[in-house]
This record gives structure tokens, sequence and C-alpha cells, in this order.
């Protein structure tokens, strides 16, 4: 079967398409009649199968099963289906097949029975104003259903009505609309609305419309103008950040674009900057404000020159406005303003205790309302004291009582009062003044010594001192410093006494062994119950000590030791620095703390704690060895002394104290050198540096590290 030649397939059956147009009008309609070569006596059965036969759409078409004739039963729309594929057979009377089936294609031809559609019925664009001829705006386009190979789909567009100066032009084959004259202006008009047309069979046939609409985009061909050359307001004087009032514009552009917007400027007439202008941004209006109080006295008019112009530059081909200037003459209203006082605070200064009545000072205000007549009267606002009059009409002060120190109504040497001053208008206005009075200090009172009296005891070869003060209730400068003297009055004094500043005060000393009844005076005071502050001079040397005093100041050995812990302190730094200086290659630290618990590893015997705490416990029995640090050569401590059984031999007791703690080296050395980095030899711990003894790691043996267990055992791997 692979190499059997083709069967011939006779003319009779073989079938050519069929055309039919569409929309006929005239069913059924004989298409065609198809014969089988193979007659049978009995006849042939004829039969088609397809769509618009036995398939969808149903019915269309139909054949004579004996004559084989095809018939159209329905009209056809080529725009639903252009073509129609069939199948005919050809059987005898006993269904056997006398003829292979054949094809029958049924063509449907165009008819122009469809309008162009557009695709919206209407097309917007956007032109700026004054664009060029030949710019290009928008395209409209048209779809036909028909068959597009036909002058029944053959579009041409036109336009059919833009108004009767024809600025726009179509492409008839593309529908683009361009621009075809110059002078287009949005001020002028500023929407086109175009009817369109688009006709198949090229323009002949079919034909539908649509709405173009064209838009003129501003641009800023117009400058705003002033509505008239000028304007007139008026203002209150001393109004500051108030609207005076507006200047009107008008731009032919479109409102609320930058080529509308307006700009003000105060071009002349305002020097000092009183005014400003901006923009109402909803009228576009100039609106006059001030920032600067005005003052009807000084100016009551002012002529100012404004100039207005668009947010964007104007285009070049714009024409220059006549209106771009305007005069706006502002007339200042005068008011009624209240009193000044120029010099507020004014400050004066007045003696204490200057008497009633005097006049300190007076205090006026000013009132700026020079073209009124107007009269200014005074009150005191505020005066917590009570101290000050003031005349109404002059203002003038005077003091009503004493002014006085201490009080409590003066701030640091001051006293604060206000002023009212008002004017007789209508309304009344009023000012306050402050007026601060500075109460200058006078030495009205004499220092006071401190105590008034004093009892000074001493014994052969040391004299008494006593410490004396003073206090003044004067303020600086007439208090302290004080100046301690002797009386001037009796010379006689200064044979047996001596006095000696001390920290500020004075120290009154003893020259002679008879120190009884005898007081320093200050030189203004010769009453001694009344003197000021005095401290401890050194009595003479010369003079024989004194028995002990039954009398004696309680307060004097509190003194006499403060000397004398000072006097120690002295004698144990000299005593640090010698040792310093002596003994640097051997010390120990000893640290003194509270919960001591000894020396170090052999320190042990270094001294104990007890012998500290409890001294009276421990008497001396042998000469003790000496310390190594002990500072300076050691004597045999003295044994626990008694205490002094007079106040004046205080300084003895301390004096002994100092010269034993000195001397006894079996107590921790106070005033040595500490060195903390010492802590002897032969410890059983080995020293750190001993780690890096050795210049190189040859020289170090690091077996020992493998017997310090597993976690030394990376390191006795690397070093061992």
């Amino acid at each position: 079967r692979q190499h059997e030649a083709p069967r011939r397939v006779k003319r009779a059956w073989v079938i050519p398409p069929i055309s039919v147009s569409e929309n006929h009008k005239r069913i059924p309609h004989l298409l065609v009649q198809i014969k089988s070569d193979k007659q049978q006596p009995g006849g042939v059965i004829y039969s088609i199968k397809g769509p618009g036969v036995d398939e969808e759409p149903l019915g269309i078409f139909s054949i004579d099963k004996f004559s084989g004739k095809v018939f159209l039963n329905a009209m056809l729309d080529r725009e639903e289906n252009d073509r129609y594929r069939l199948r005919a057979f050809a059987l005898d009377l006993g269904g056997v097949t006398l003829e292979d089936p054949t094809d029958l294609e049924i063509i449907v031809v165009d008819q122009n029975d469809n309008r162009p559609l557009f695709r919206q019925d209407v097309f917007t664009g956007r032109v700026v104003e004054g664009a060029e001829p030949g710019t290009c705006v928008m395209t409209v386009d048209a779809t036909d259903a028909d068959d597009p190979d036909t002058d029944n789909a053959a579009l041409r567009y036109s336009i059919l009505e833009q108004g009767a100066a024809g600025m726009f032009s179509i492409n008839a084959t593309t529908g683009e609309i361009c621009t075809a004259r110059p002078g287009l202006d949005r001020e002028t008009m500023g929407v086109y609305n175009l009817t369109v047309q688009a006709a198949d069979m090229s323009g002949d046939g079919l034909t539908t419309t649509a709405m173009a609409v064209i838009y003129l985009e501003d641009i800023n061909d117009n400058p705003p103008e002033f509505t008239k050359e000028e304007f007139s307001m008026e203002v209150e004087e001393q109004a500051a950040g108030v609207d005076v009032g507006k200047v009107f514009v008008h731009d032919k552009d479109l409102a609320g674009s930058p080529s509308w917007l307006a700009k003000f400027t105060i071009l002349e007439g305002d020097p000092e900057g009183n005014f400003a202008i901006r923009t109402d941004p909803h009228t576009n209006d100039g609106v006059l404000s001030v920032v600067k109080p005005l003052d009807h006295e000084v100016r009551d008019r002012f002529e100012l020159t404004v100039s207005v112009q668009n947010e964007r530059p104007l285009e070049p081909s714009a024409p220059a406005s006549p209106r771009a200037l305007a005069t706006v003459r502002v007339r200042v209203r005068d008011v009624n303003e209240a009193p000044v006082f120029r010099e507020n605070p004014r400050r004066i200064s007045v003696l204490e205790g200057t008497p009633p009545g005097t006049a300190i000072t007076t205090y006026t205000a000013s009132d700026p309302d020079t073209h009124q007549i107007q009269t200014l009267t005074y009150a005191l606002l505020y005066d917590p004291a009570e101290w000050l009059q003031l005349d109404p009409h002059s203002g003038t002060v005077r003091t009503k009582r004493e002014l006085l120190h201490p009080s409590a109504f003066l701030q640091g040497g001051w006293y604060i009062a206000l002023l009212l001053a008002r004017d007789d208008a209508e309304p009344p206005l009023s000012a306050t003044g402050t007026l601060s009075i500075e109460i200058l200090e006078v030495n009205d009172h004499a220092p006071q010594l401190q105590p008034p009296a004093g009892v000074l005891c001493g014994r052969p070869g040391r004299g008494g001192t006593l410490l004396l003060g003073a206090t003044d209730d004067d303020r600086p400068p007439h208090g302290a410093p004080f100046h301690f003297q002797l009386s001037p009055q009796h010379p006689q004094l200064a044979r047996n006494w001596s006095i000696a500043r001390f920290n500020g005060e004075a120290i009154p000393s003893d020259r002679n062994q008879d120190p009884r009844n005898h007081f320093p005076h200050h030189p203004s005071h010769p009453n001694p119950s009344s003197q000021p502050n005095c401290i401890l001079p050194q009595p003479s040397p010369r003079a024989p000590r004194a028995p002990p005093c039954p009398h004696a100041c309680p307060g004097v050995p509190a003194v006499l030791a403060g000397l004398g812990a000072a006097r120690v302190r002295g004698r144990r730094r000299a005593l640090r620095k010698g040792l310093l200086q002596r003994s640097r290659d051997d010390m120990r630290d000893n640290i003194l703390n509270y919960d001591e618990q000894g020396g170090g590893e052999e320190d042990q015997d270094a001294y104990d704690i007890n012998q500290l705490r409890h001294p009276e416990l421990f008497t001396p029995r042998a000469k003790p060895p000496l310390r190594r640090d002990a500072p300076l050569s050691s004597g045999t401590p003295m044994a626990p002394r008694k205490l002094p059984s007079s106040p004046s031999d205080i300084e003895d007791f301390i004096n002994e104290g100092l010269e034993a703690a000195d001397s006894d080296p079996s107590v921790p050395p106070y005033d040595t050198a500490l060195i903390y980095d010492y802590e002897g030899s032969g410890s059983v711990a080995s020293p750190l540096s001993s780690i890096v003894s050795s210049l190189t790691d040859e020289d170090q043996d690091y077996d020992y590290l493998s017997e310090w267990g597993p976690r030394f055992r990376r390191l006795a791997d690397l070093y061992g």
C-alpha cells in the first residue's frame, strides 16, 4: 500500500469552493448539486456533514439525498463565520459507500454591512497656547468589522466641525490631529471641541463620528496689573502685626497657576521696614500689614511705591504692563499712649539713718502724646516698709522714716519700690517705674571684744596666752578685718604684754612673772569689758615660770594641745625625711589598720600590737632589741608617765611623750617611710621575677610543667 499509486479521482466528484454572499435573503437558495460517477440501477443516496449541518450552527445547509442538491437555508454573516467546510458522502441503497467522502467548502462573500466604530466617544488632548503650526496634539482611531482586505474596511478621517477659525487639521489616513494655524490664545479660547468622522469604502461608504476636545495650556503671556494707580488706607499708631488694607490686581492667565500668582514688592517709601506685603492665595490681591509699631508723633503718613509680578517669569513675547506699579498712601491715626519711664529701673544710693523728710530723688515719666495736652500724676504702687513718701505732681521721693540696717525688706542692701505714673486721657493709661535704693553702710557701731574679759595664768619662764576676737554690727567696709593693739593710753603695758595676730585674730601674752590684772585694750575702748577678739602669742623666754594658777581658763589646755600636736607633726615630718635619706635600702612596710594581723612572713616579731593598745600593762624589764628600721638612735623606752597635775604642764607633757615615742624601738615607727614591695627572703613561693630572669628559652627548664596537672599539659608540650 505504501507503494500503491494514488487513485485517480474523477472530476465530477471533486467539488470546487462555492461562494455565497452574506445577508442573502432568498432562502432556500441552491448552492450546488453533487453527483457520483458510480450510478447504481437502484440510485445513490447523498448526505453532507459538518458545521452548519449536524454541528453548530445547525440547519444552515441541507442536501436532497436523491438529487444531491445543496441548499442554503439561513442568512449568513461573514463577521461571524467567513467560511464553512463540509464533507459529502455517496452511498448505495444498501448503505454501502460508493465514493470516498469529498470536501465541500462554502465561502461567505463580504458585504459593507458594518459602519466604522471609534474606540471612544470623546477624545481629549492638550497643547500650549501659542504653539507653532504642525504641532501634533492627539490621534483619533476607529475600527470596521468588515473584511479588512476590501474597501468595506478602508477608513478615512475628517473634521466635520471645529468653529470658524479652523485652527486644527487631521490626517485622513492616520487620524492624527495637529495645529493648522498660529495664534492659539488660551485667554481668547481655552477649549476647542472638534467633531471628527470616520468613513469606510475609502471615505465613500458608511460613516461614524466622535468628539475631540482640545485644551490649551496656559503660559505666562499676560503680566499682572493693578486695578488702579493709587490706593489709600489708614492704621492706628503703636499697632504691629495687623493688616492695613489690600491692593487689587488682575491677571488674564489661568487662575491658580504660577502664571497667575502675583508677587508684590515695596520699592520706595519704607526705609525702616515698618510695612510688609503678602499675596492672598485665594484672591491674588496684595495684603499690606504693619510689622513695626508706628508713632504718630514721629510720622503721621507714608507714601509707598508697590510693584507686582508673577511667580513664573513672563514670556519674552508677552507685552509689558503699564500698571505694574501703584502708589499706596497710609495715614497713621493718633491714639492715646501710656506714659514712659525713660530710666527704668532708677538706681540711687542713700546713707542709712537718713532723717525723715529728706528728698532722695525725683522720678518722673514722659507722655509720648506730644500733640495732646495731658497731665501726669504719680503714686506709690509698692513700698513694703513704708519708708517713702511721694509728691503726686512732681514725682519727688522723700524719706518717711529712717532707713536702717538690718531690715527684712532689704535684698542685698537694696530697697525696691514701685511708682505708678498715670495720664488724664479717656480712658487713662499708666506706666510702672522701679526705684532701687541702695542703703549705704555708715560706721555707727564700735567693735566689741570677744570675750570682754579673761584671766591669764603662768609660771616662771612660761607666759600665758589668751585668744581674743571681735564683732561689729556694721557691714563691710566698716566691719572686719580688725586691728588689735595694746592701749596707747597705758604705755607700761608693753613691758609686760605683747599681742600678735593669729588667723585674723589676736593673741596677747604676758612678758613678766606677774600677769595679773593686765588686759589688752582696743584703742577706741577704754573699758576692757567691750573689747574685740584675740589669740595665742609666745611668752618671753627670759620670764621666770609662774606657779600653776587655779583660775586658768579651761580652753587654754585645748589650745596648747593643738599647738603641741602641730609641733609633733612638724618634728615627724623632719624625722621621716631624714629616715628616707639614711635607710632607703633596708626598710619594711608597717601598715597600721584596725584589723592588724601582724607583719609579713619574717616580720612576726616586729612588734606586739597589744603594747600599743595597753601600754600600761607592759613594763620593760630589759633593753629590747633594736629594730633595723629604727629611724634614729634608740634608748630605753620610758615607763608609763604620770599625767600633768596642772594645765600649765601640758606642753611639757606633750614634748616628753613625743621624745619617748621617737626613742622607743619597741613600737611601730609611725613616721618612717613605708616600703610596700619588700617581703623578706626565704619565702616558700618562688619570686615571680624568676620567670623572666633568664635571657633565652634555652636557659629555662620547663619540665616541671608536666607535673602541674592536665590544665598545663598543652604548655608542657610546647616548652617541656
